[in-house]
């Protein structure tokens, strides 16, 4: 395991006694909630207990009266409309879930997902121009897409079709000119800023069931919009927006409607995945999310898209099977693109020269690439770039930072060298020109180490409180389920347990897990630490970095201290 830095962080201890003698909660998860921010009893309870009843009212959002009635007026007329998504997780479950919801409203709704490939993302000219071929829609409704589409929005709007556009990325100074355009960053209302590609397209459905109620729609009074929160649950938690505020409220209410999902498509998708008991924000990001996910990257994302619709078990089972495949063979692309990355880059890294890592070859899937550059970038700690080679020499790939640096900085400072990049501080896609690759890998490195090499790049293992064995126990880990839904923003807490000793002789499972018994103040707990080589465990007494679980195993359940970091005691 990689050497790392401890560093607890502080906390205020007053407010800390303060929460404990208002609230009744144990001491450290006390210390999660003021670390949190939530000090008084008050904003604790409302943070643990977050509640459907404090969603905001949909049409606060700007243009959404104006959209609403629009799409009401199409329905009525009986118009055809085209949800417009994109490929990932977030684009493919916000088109379901308005397909859906619009369909049991009476609407004539038809899905279309651009070709990634082909196409590329979101309202490109290509994309709309084929949508409205296909469908022949006088409506369209993009998700998680369009807020930039200038060109395709007014191309549709001067054909006669009215583009209405729901989306949550940043709008440029010249935002599309659609019929609506449905922005939380174009709004008054902060804390809506944060809501993914799902999360506004529920908002678009939220207000389209209130005002159909209003206008006493019988279909309106017939929709249960928490049937739709896992849909919701799954693309916020794959998109990797915080989770606070409203996009909390949707993730811990969708995760409870998941364990019983009503759709068969999320039924299908949790049996192929193996998701079993109680669903949480693991299965969505690691297990769900991925499958969703390779069918954009290297497969067909209508089949995902078809999958979220589909009323028949059966047909949901060939798709969710077929994803499944995709899956492994996206894995398989992933693997073998980050072993030659990480052979080419140990052959010649040194931590003292190189800090900006650049990585290019001939016949790398661009759909896989960002996956690499993430790993790449965590296992060394530096920005990285992984690219794939076209055949007219130039390069085009994925950037992944840290957050020690801001990736559109170095882009910027090379740009005599790209066609084009675009993307923010951690992440950013981007292409080479011809010819022009071995002297953007020297300029990159060279400004990323302006940047860096004063700084101490030793990656740090945050530690949020150190706990006694006495307080590991069954009533500890239902406190900590309070604290659900752990992502972005509200990480799982980690907890540190002190002059611990191996038990026993610790041995691997699987390909490289490390199994072992701990024992501290005479107490015993089962531990694992993954992809963790025997030879690397200290002697002695250790201090261990973990995150507390429920293990289970052959029908038996136990408290397991999932290993984040070793070291020898301090």
């Amino acid at each position: 395991m990689p050497s790392r830095r401890w560093k607890i962080k502080p906390v205020d201890e007053e407010a800390v006694n303060d929460l404990i003698r208002e609230s009744g909660f144990p001491d450290p998860i006390a210390r999660i909630l003021v670390l949190r921010g939530f000090q008084t009893l008050q904003a604790a309870e409302a943070f643990t207990e977050p509640r459907l009843a404090n969603l905001t009212d949909p049409f606060l959002l700007p243009d959404m009266e104006k959209a609403v009635s629009r799409l009401w007026k199409a329905i009525d007329a009986e118009e055809t409309m085209t949800i417009f998504g994109d490929y990932d997780v977030d684009g493919v479950t916000s088109a379901s879930l308005l397909t859906r919801i619009f369909i049991a409203l009476g609407a004539n709704a038809k899905p279309f997902i651009p070709d990634r490939l082909d196409e590329g993302y979101g309202l490109s000219p290509d994309a709309m121009d084929r949508c409205l071929q296909e469908h022949g829609s006088t409506v369209v409704v993009s998700v998680d897409c369009g807020v930039n589409s200038v060109e395709s929005v007014r191309v549709a709007q001067e054909r006669g079709v009215d583009v209405i556009v729901t989306d949550h990325h940043e709008p440029e100074e010249q935002t599309a000119p659609a019929f609506a355009l449905i922005n939380p960053k174009l709004g008054n209302l902060p804390k809506l800023e944060i809501l993914s590609g799902v999360g506004v397209a529920f908002k678009l459905a939220h207000a389209m069931v209130k005002k159909g109620r209003g206008l006493k729609k019988a279909s309106a009074a017939g929709v249960d919009l928490r049937d739709y929160l896992d849909i919701v649950a799954l693309g916020t938690v794959a998109d990797i927006v915080p989770l606070v505020d409203e996009n909390r409220i949707l993730v811990r209410h969708g995760l409870a409607q998941l364990a019983a999902t009503k759709w068969a498509g999320l039924e299908a998708l949790k049996t192929v995945s193996g998701v079993k008991g109680e669903p949480d924000t693991f299965h969505l990001g690691f297990q769900l999310g991925p499958r969703i996910n390779a069918a954009g990257r290297i497969g067909q994302p209508m089949q995902a898209l078809q999958l979220l619709i589909t009323p028949s078990p059966s047909e949901a089972q060939k798709i969710a099977h077929l994803l499944d495949d995709t899956n492994a063979e996206r894995r398989k692309i992933e693997r073998e693109m980050a072993d030659a990355a990480f052979e080419e880059i140990d052959e010649y890294f040194d931590p003292e020269k190189h800090f900006g890592l650049v990585v290019a070859r001939e016949g790398w899937h661009p759909g896989v690439v960002g996956i690499v550059a993430s790993r790449v970038s965590r296992h060394y700690n530096r920005p990285s770039i992984i690219m794939g080679i076209d055949d007219d020499g130039s390069a085009r790939g994925s950037c992944r930072s840290i957050e020690e640096y801001n990736m559109l900085d170095g882009l910027q400072a090379c740009e005599d060298c790209l066609s084009k990049f675009g993307g923010h501080q951690m992440a950013a896609g981007l292409e080479v020109k011809a010819g022009r690759l071995d002297q953007f890998k020297h300029d990159f490195n060279a400004v990323v180490a302006g940047a860096l090499a004063d700084k101490d790049l030793e990656p740090v293992q945050y530690i949020d409180a150190v706990v006694d064995a006495e307080q590991i126990n069954w009533d500890f880990l239902e406190q900590l389920k309070q604290l659900r839904p752990f992502g972005q923003n509200n990480p799982e807490p980690v907890w540190a347990l002190k002059q611990a000793a191996v038990s026993g002789s610790p041995r691997v499972v699987g390909e490289s897990h490390l199994k072992l018994s701990l024992v501290s103040n005479g107490r015993k707990f089962e531990a694992i630490a993954f992809n963790y080589p025997l030879e690397q465990l200290p002697s002695g007494k250790l201090d261990v970095a973990f995150m507390l679980k429920e293990n289970q195993w052959m029908g038996n359940t136990s408290l397991q201290l999932q290993v984040q970091h070793i070291r020898a005691s301090q």
